[in-house]
């Protein structure tokens, strides 16, 4: 599967707590139903990095709704939430900010750009050249943004909601590998199939408009509370020295694939087992089986490999390696 099915509906947990925080995500997932048809993975994958305090990097040809479903994610928090639109002259100064001088003081002040926020929405982040791109890499892995050799910390919860075309597609820049790294979680963001097609057909036409989310009855459901309380529930959720083992073996197997010139990094196993874990909990359970992993491999890995040039012009694709790594890595019992 190209990225985890849908947060089971009902499911308890065994500390009540842990009910109430998997009972507001699943709100979460609610109202943003209300907006987006269709991609459930998606927005399963949103929870996911939510929990796990990671960022999502959304592929798919104009007109999927990945920007939609990014703000109904923003309009169901009670987040501070920012926009920016990646054009080709974006500087990196207008996403983290830049010193300003005042001639009233005759001294220099910081203006915070757009990545000071809770949930920073950078759409079409492939349409601007790698020097802005990398403007994000400090802020993404250190949660912090460095202007004239001052660390200034972002807020917490901090999460890049990121959407892209497509590389082949026109106007595109490639996202360079040590950004790529950065995001925890690459969702694919297919089709819609002929049933929810219409759906979204008939929501316009009984009046949608997908530019005033409000008019769709989305509300806030969740905040930092919620958030803190569900991860907390997370990192109590238990990681047998198996599934540890079988995540190891599941990256070192990419990195001896012959179509791989790159395979997955140990930063990339500590990514997966994070989301098996965030996934384990989301489902109902305090353990992680050998499932979990393989529901999150996909979406937590295919970004982090790099094709040979033999093997891409073969049509070997990133999913079909890791596919294939998951049907040859022995599953622990």
């Amino acid at each position: 599967m190209s990225a985890p099915p849908p947060i089971p509906a009902g499911t308890t947990g065994t500390v009540s707590g842990d009910a109430a925080a998997r009972a507001s995500l699943e709100a979460l997932r609610s109202e943003i139903a209300k907006a987006v048809v269709g991609q459930d993975p998606a927005v399963t994958g949103l929870v996911v990095a939510l929990l796990c305090r990671g960022h999502v990097l959304l592929e798919g040809v104009p007109g999927m709704a990945k920007t939609l479903l990014v703000r109904a994610l923003a309009a169901s928090l009670e987040l501070d939430t920012k926009r920016v639109q990646f054009t080709p002259d974006l500087m990196p100064s207008d996403v983290t900010g830049s010193l300003v001088y005042d001639a009233r003081t005759a001294e220099f002040s910081f203006q915070p750009g757009p990545v000071f926020t809770n949930l920073l929405l950078a759409d079409e982040i492939n349409r601007t050249p790698p020097k802005t791109q990398s403007s994000l890499l400090e802020a993404m892995e250190e949660r912090q943004v460095t202007v004239d050799g001052t660390p200034r910390p972002l807020p917490d919860p901090f999460l890049v909601a990121a959407t892209q075309n497509p590389v082949e597609y026109e106007g595109t820049y490639p996202l360079p590998e040590a950004q790529l790294d950065r995001f925890l979680l690459k969702l694919t963001v297919p089709l819609p199939s002929r049933d929810d097609e219409i759906n979204v057909l008939t929501r316009h036409a009984d009046g949608f408009n997908p530019r005033d989310l409000h008019t769709a009855g989305i509300r806030p459901v969740a905040g930092p509370a919620d958030l803190e309380a569900a991860r907390i529930a997370v990192a109590r959720t238990t990681v047998s020295p198996e599934i540890a083992g079988y995540v190891v073996d599941i990256c070192r197997a990419t990195r001896e694939s012959p179509s791989l010139s790159l395979g997955v990094s140990p930063r990339g196993a500590t990514a997966l087992l994070s989301t098996a874990r965030a996934w384990a909990w989301l489902t109902g359970r305090d353990y992680v089986t050998p499932d979990d992993v393989k529901a999150l491999a996909l979406p937590t890995l295919r970004h982090r490999i790099q094709l040979r040039p033999e093997a891409e012009m073969e049509g070997v694709t990133p999913d079909s390696v890791i596919t294939a790594v998951l049907a040859h890595v022995p599953v622990p019992r």
